[in-house]
């Protein structure tokens, strides 16, 4: 199963976890968060980001999201990326995240497509006018 790494600005990451456990009713197994506060070094974000994904990684791979590209967390995934062992994708969303979740026990390539299709295919208008006609 491939195993996911959220990589935020605190408190995000583990807001998503429990949003995403509130929505699956149950705590979601090999998803964790690291919360990277303001002043916080990034060389120990460095250190806690491997350990995380030594964790993780049961041989399936995993897949690393961090919230904005360019930001001190997403900052720090640019040295764990390792092309089909870890990925990397920012931009993290509700659907994107349930949809990583959701497909996880199918190959890394596949979680990273199915969390990208998520978050492009869970941002939508919502237009409550009403329509005359």
């Amino acid at each position: 199963m491939v195993g996911i790494l959220l990589m935020t600005h605190a408190p995000l990451g583990q807001a998503f976890i429990a949003a995403a456990a509130h929505v699956f009713r149950s705590p979601v197994e090999r998803v964790e968060a690291i919360d990277v506060t303001a002043d916080q070094d990034t060389n120990e974000v460095n250190r806690l980001s491997r350990e995380a994904i030594a964790r993780l990684d049961d041989g399936d791979g995993v897949l690393v999201i961090t919230d904005i590209k360019g930001g001190t967390p997403s900052n720090c995934c640019n040295c764990l990326a390792n092309p089909g062992r870890v990925e990397v994708i920012a931009g993290i969303s509700l659907p994107m995240l349930l949809r990583a979740i959701t497909y996880r026990r199918d190959t890394l390539d596949v979680v990273v497509e199915m969390a990208l299709a998520g978050a492009q295919n869970g941002a939508v208008r919502v237009d409550n006018r009403i329509r005359v006609g």
